[in-house]
């Protein structure tokens, strides 16, 4: 899992059926300081109806992905699975 920001939305006019009705988000994966990027932006389903700018927690890698948006048979590589509020470190 990774922590992530919402940068944008991506728009597909043809898609898996899968993913038909399902949101898709632009998220760029962030360092622990939540302000550095870290590698590149990917796409990723939206399961918590997340928007621009909230930081997120991001499932990636297939089947944890797949199941974290209720659909195990699709073709799925990420997932945003919340929305965070608070981060401490300690």
């Amino acid at each position: 899992m990774l922590i992530a920001r919402i940068i944008g939305a991506a728009t597909a006019t043809i898609k898996h059926p899968s993913h038909e009705g399902q949101k898709l988000l632009l998220v760029q994966p962030v360092q622990l300081d939540l302000v550095t990027p870290r590698g590149d932006a990917i796409i990723a389903v939206d399961a918590v109806d997340a928007g621009p700018g909230d930081l997120v927690l991001l499932a990636i890698e297939g089947y944890c992905a797949m199941t974290a948006v209720g659909r195990p048979d699709s073709p799925i590589d990420a997932a945003v699975i919340g929305v965070i509020d608070r981060v401490d470190l300690v």
